[in-house]
């Protein structure tokens, strides 16, 4: 082979089993040798259990992407393995059952070989927990892989799993899938099937971070649930048609984004002209971001007093600062404050700003902005002992762009073509309106063969390749 296996995407290794070139066995042997030299640099992974993913692959699994390893985010129940989402208070939990979305992901064929870690909760837009500790970016671990899904996009950027599962309520897959040089795509509201998550402005849903378009739209095809929407089908080639891309540029709070962020944003603008677009300049969205700000916060504040709630009448005991982070419990102690009817109307504030952002992208086919609109944080900025007020403002900085595609739950992806100075990556972020799914795979398709990104990896990464062809030549 001209490739190590894992530097083939996930459908080229299921390709490969197909063939019978390699077996489930050897693939997910492969990925475990890989996890075992990069996760103590990295961190991605809350746990793992190896003998039952071996003990999988030696059934030869059947399906689509048969014997291909994955990794499932540590908020998402998977039968056998712990589900902490992140926080202390789960730490020894142990799931009892999936859901109709990890029974797609079984009959797909993946081979499950843990959990990647994440924000306690999800809160976070850094992947550093009490519980787990610090996840780097493997572009450079002073910097943070963000988050939530943060565990997810460092595994697969590192070269662990060639694709991994992450959820996205806010800009969870979107953000460190830019920070990590990875393609991130979000579907639509109600897009796949149920996972039984309890989600206060049902705004997330679960898909993937990937290094290739084709296993991203691949995965959603076998994910998809046909009893909400029309089926988008696997799209599998680019797109055949002229779009009228609006672009923008400031936050949903005023802000303008850093100049290296601006000129990798003029490149994707040249870009999409070159492959035959319409490029126009579009006025920011009109939606107040701090409103935005303030309901999401206050509503997940209220969320977590209702889990303490309910673990201290389980527990019999209170809930406190050995059980949830300092952040968590601002959070929970801010809710209790705010006045009676808060929740309802934060709910009516989602609801306002999505019914203006849908109205706005009538005139679009595809809108293109940044997907942050700064560099990736350094290690710590987002750490969950931080003062809350800090940790919310430096929050709306990072999300300045992606939470209202989900509010308004539309089709949103970040696509890594620019990078910063100091070679960090920089992604690109499109949306599209409701159902257009298809749409924006096809651009991405565009994208990827227009400006190639699949053979870019991390300077951890080419170590322990360089590493490994030198003992083999030794």
């Amino acid at each position: 082979m001209s490739q190590d296996l894992w530097e083939l995407d996930a459908v080229g290794q299921a390709a490969l089993v197909k063939s019978g070139e390699v077996s489930a066995l050897d693939l997910v042997d492969a990925a475990i040798a890989r996890i075992e030299t990069l996760e103590p640099v990295v961190h991605a992974l809350a746990s793992v259990d190896f003998d039952a993913a071996r003990e999988k692959a030696r059934a030869r699994p059947s399906g689509p992407l048969g014997g291909v390893p994955f990794l499932i985010k540590d908020v998402l129940a998977y039968p056998g393995h712990k589900l902490t989402m992140g926080s202390r208070l789960f730490r020894d939990y142990i799931a009892p059952a999936g859901s109709p979305y990890t029974e797609q992901l079984d009959a797909a064929g993946l081979v499950t070989l843990g959990k990647t870690t994440t924000s306690e909760f999800g809160l976070l837009g850094s992947t550093e927990t009490l519980l787990a500790g610090i996840t780097r970016n493997p572009w450079d671990l002073t910097k943070s892989a963000l988050g939530s899904s943060g565990g997810a996009a460092a595994a697969v950027a590192s070269g662990m799993v060639p694709v991994a599962h992450a959820s996205d309520g806010g800009g969870s897959i979107r953000i460190p899938a830019s920070a990590c040089g990875l393609f991130g795509f979000k579907p639509g509201h109600k897009r796949c099937v149920p996972t039984g998550y309890v989600d206060t402005f049902e705004l997330v849903i679960d898909h993937c971070v990937s290094r290739s378009v084709r296993d991203s739209a691949f995965l959603l095809s076998l994910t998809e649930d046909p009893s909400a929407h029309p089926r988008v089908g696997y799209v599998d080639r680019p797109l055949d048609r002229k779009l009228r891309i609006g672009v923008y540029s400031t936050t949903l709070l005023g802000r303008a984004p850093d100049p290296e962020v601006m000129r990798a944003l003029s490149q994707t603008m040249r870009l999409c002209a070159d492959l035959g677009h319409e490029v126009v300049e579009a006025p920011p969205p009109p939606v107040d971001g701090v409103l935005l700000s303030e309901a999401f916060f206050d509503s997940a504040g209220a969320a977590m007093h209702e889990v303490v709630r309910t673990m201290e009448s389980m527990l019999g005991r209170p809930v406190g600062e050995d059980d949830l982070e300092p952040f968590t419990l601002a959070l929970i102690h801010h809710s209790r404050s705010l006045p009676e009817g808060a929740e309802a109307r934060a709910k009516a504030t989602v609801a306002h700003a999505s019914a203006r952002m849908l109205s706005y992208m009538e005139s679009y086919d595809v809108l293109l902005c940044p997907t942050l609109p700064v560099a990736p944080y350094d290690l710590g900025t987002l750490a969950p002992h931080l003062d809350r007020e800090l940790l919310i403002r430096r929050t709306e900085v990072l999300a300045g762009y992606t939470p209202i595609y989900s509010m308004a739950g539309v089709p949103a992806m970040s696509v890594p073509l620019g990078s910063s100075e100091s070679g960090l990556p920089l992604g690109s972020h499109f949306a599209a309106p409701l159902g257009q799914e298809a749409t924006l795979l096809g651009l991405a398709y565009q994208l990827e063969a227009a400006a190639p990104w699949r053979h870019r990896w991390p300077a951890v990464t080419r170590a322990t390749r360089e590493r490994a062809s030198a003992s083999v030549l030794g």
